[in-house]
């Protein structure tokens, strides 16, 4: 689809008090300059670059710690575009016991806090990863019901051992250089809940710790994203714009199904490389929840009140979408997102 043939909401007549973008890992096919042309013809002001983890980095240049001419030109690209660079992702999992990619996901984010700083920029989005059940595991392992004592050993293992111990560096080199790390509190993580985020926090005393609110990961664990948001309050740094359609096969085998993903081959075609030799599994034909775009699980009036209740918190907050919807094409799906969620700040009280 051609950015010139999307139908482009009244941006200038939008109460836009909240920065409304996009998270460009959709676009990483696109050099940076048509990224930021997307989003501006979309009616969107915001823009998230990747800066390492998971995934690759193509919209961030790797001399930008080098050289303050190099960050100018840099940010000259998002002036030029009308577009404000307002966060860094990071996204990955920086206590993996794999040290393919366990310690290369830290530096990262150590690496972006500085970055971020570098350039202004005030947010790093990341997760909090996850350990391994013990000393010499060679992977990770998500612990989340300790019914059994053996898995509270595992849970103060991971906690105790390794995710405080390293979020306490994050911390003190986030309060350094200024920068909020925002945590997208994602199942597969130590911190996957508010109740989570807000453990690691206090365990660590942070100051420069908090939530990303990407309410798409909220609903499948039967969370109330808006709730969520009001129960943090200024414990919430950033936000994302990504929906979640709960399916009827959710009724018969809940929300925690394994059934159906497989493993892609490494190298073919459309697999996605997540490091250390591991790659993103395929998705469930019958899934019991999808991610798709915003307004396709929930509507103009769930996400004006979304909008609202992080408003309230922070008014200059940015909320980029992140599409990951597999039914709708690369802008089609951004032209989707962006349409429900202009639609929903204008509606806002």
């Amino acid at each position: 689809m051609q950015t010139a043939a999307i139908i482009k909401p009244r941006a200038q007549e939008t109460r836009m008090l909240m920065k409304l973008g996009v998270y460009t890992a959709v676009l990483h096919d696109k050099p940076l300059p048509e990224a930021l042309r997307i989003i501006k013809d979309l009616g969107l002001s915001s823009a998230e670059i990747n800066s390492g983890g998971f995934v690759p980095e193509p919209h961030l240049p790797g001399n930008l710690l080098d050289s303050e001419t190099a960050r100018q030109e840099y940010l000259g690209q998002f002036e030029a575009a009308g577009v404000e660079l307002t966060a860094l992702n990071c996204n990955g999992n920086p206590l993996d016991p794999n040290p393919g990619r366990g310690r290369k996901h830290a530096a990262d984010i150590l690496r972006s806090i500085e970055i971020a700083a570098a350039l202004g920029v005030k947010r790093v989005v990341t997760m909090s990863g996850t350990p391994g059940t013990e000393a010499g595991a060679t992977k990770p392992a998500w612990n989340v019901l300790p019914w059994d004592s053996a898995y509270l050993d595992v849970r103060d293992y991971q906690w105790n051992e390794v995710a405080i111990p390293f979020w306490k560096t994050v911390q003190e080199r986030a309060a350094h250089f200024d920068v909020k790390v925002a945590l997208e509190m994602h199942p597969g993580n130590v911190v996957y809940n508010p109740a989570t985020l807000e453990r690691l926090v206090t365990e660590t005393r942070a100051t420069h710790i908090g939530a990303e609110m990407d309410p798409s990961h909220l609903f499948w664990q039967g969370i109330e994203p808006i709730e969520a948001v009001d129960h943090l309050g200024s414990l919430v740094f950033n936000a994302a714009a990504k929906d979640t359609r709960i399916n009827s096969v959710a009724r018969i085998n809940g929300v925690l199904d394994d059934v159906g993903f497989t493993r892609p081959e490494a190298g073919a075609t459309g697999t996605i490389e997540l490091g250390g030799g591991y790659v993103l599994s395929t998705w469930p034909k019958s899934s019991s929840w999808d991610f798709v775009a915003v307004g396709r699980g929930h509507d103009v009036h769930w996400w004006s009140g979304f909008l609202n209740a992080l408003e309230r918190i922070d008014p200059d907050m940015a909320v980029n979408i992140e599409h990951e919807d597999a039914e709708l094409g690369q802008v089609e799906g951004l032209a989707s997102a962006a349409q429900v969620l202009l639609a929903a700040s204008e509606a806002r009280a």
